[in-house]
């Protein structure tokens, strides 16, 4: 019997959390027996399209449950979470059977310093490791009483199917960046309004077009600001064909200097889209300035209406240089291949 991949998703959302989870076990389904464990929703509907065992449940007692009847036939399991309770469950389940097992917490981050960072370090006795997404999670976890010697930074990646099948920028003769867009939350800790501090009232910004594709408490307030001060700034709220939206773009903005790790940029590298970020956070960690992006002073609206018009100043030849700097990355630190290598090296040294 091969061993037991057991992934436990606290939410049944299909957002980034989920979707990584769901690409991981992929990757490793070719060695272990893949088990989703989920709250019923697109996350369990996609792990039974991709043909795994979905698991629903409604609580942590759901999930010992479930554990106890998977764990009974094996002898080596790969135990992976992203709630404390479930890796909780895991762990109690797992001292009465006594199985040879790998237990990775993996912290996505989020705007809740406590429940995404602060409570980790109730893990810090516990067998395996806790997987950070990013360096700045990492940082987070670090700083917030997790043990550096009990972290493991294995950073997000672009499956292999999206890199090939997402619709592609395409400009015949580069005619400049005209069109910019953001793919983001529209809630305070995302900074949104420091975009429209940046464009309103420059002049060398007014023709710029720039969309904000995204819904939260603060839309309506930053709607209503953009349409009387700031009218090349739309907010358009959700949208389900966000791949198009990128490749119909010149320039991907992101604003949130608290990110935890930001799949929309890599997205936008699939899409051969510039992307301009903060130099703080998950983002910033994911950028080289000038090399595979752009990047501004995190929270300064001066500096971040100065780098687009730099940027829109710059020669066609530059930013296809930097499109494929971002290609690059993504057939190397952002591969499918170096995660799963990754992942299964960590699965390994936690087995001992």
């Amino acid at each position: 019997m091969r061993p037991l991949l057991a992934y436990a998703l606290h939410s049944g959302n299909l957002y980034g959390t989920e979707r990584m989870g769901l690409e991981t076990t992929s990757g490793l389904a070719g060695e272990f027996d893949p088990v989703i464990l989920a709250p019923e929703g697109p996350a369990l509907a996609e792990a039974r399209r991709r043909g795994f065992e979905a698991i629903p449940f409604n609580g942590p007692k759901d999930v010992a449950s479930a554990l106890w009847r998977l764990l009974g036939p094996r002898r080596d399991v790969a135990f992976f979470a992203t709630g404390l309770v479930h890796s909780a469950a895991f762990l109690a389940v797992n001292s009465v059977r006594r199985r040879r097992a790998a237990h990775l917490h993996v912290v996505h981050g989020g705007t809740d310093e406590r429940l995404s960072y602060g409570r980790k370090r109730l893990l810090n006795r516990a067998p395996g490791f806790v997987v950070a997404v990013s360096s700045y999670v990492k940082e987070r976890l670090l700083a917030h009483g997790v043990s550096d010697g009990k972290v493991r930074v294995v950073e997000n990646f672009v499956p292999d199917e999206l890199v090939a099948t997402c619709p592609k920028r395409t400009v015949p003769g580069d005619e400049g960046v005209r069109n910019a867009i953001a793919v983001s939350r529209v809630d305070p800790i995302k900074k949104l309004d420091l975009l429209l501090d940046a464009v309103e009232g420059e002049p060398a910004l007014a023709d710029l077009s720039v969309r904000v594709l995204g819904t939260g408490w603060q839309l309506d307030e930053l709607r209503a600001r953009a349409v009387e001060r700031c009218p090349n700034v739309r907010f358009e709220g959700f949208s389900a064909k966000v791949p198009e939206e990128l490749a119909a773009s010149d320039l991907l903005i992101h604003t949130c200097p608290e990110e935890p790790f930001g799949l929309a940029i890599l997205e936008a590298f699939a899409a051969g889209l510039p992307v301009l970020v903060p130099d703080t956070g998950g983002a910033g960690s994911l950028v080289t300035d000038g090399v595979d992006g752009f990047r501004f002073r995190a929270g300064d609206a001066r500096d971040l209406r100065q780098r687009l018009v730099a940027i829109r100043a710059l020669p066609a030849e530059r930013r296809r240089a930097v499109v494929d700097g971002a290609r690059a990355a993504l057939a190397g630190r952002f591969s499918a291949r170096r995660g799963f290598a990754e992942y299964r090296a960590l699965v390994e040294e936690a087995m001992g």
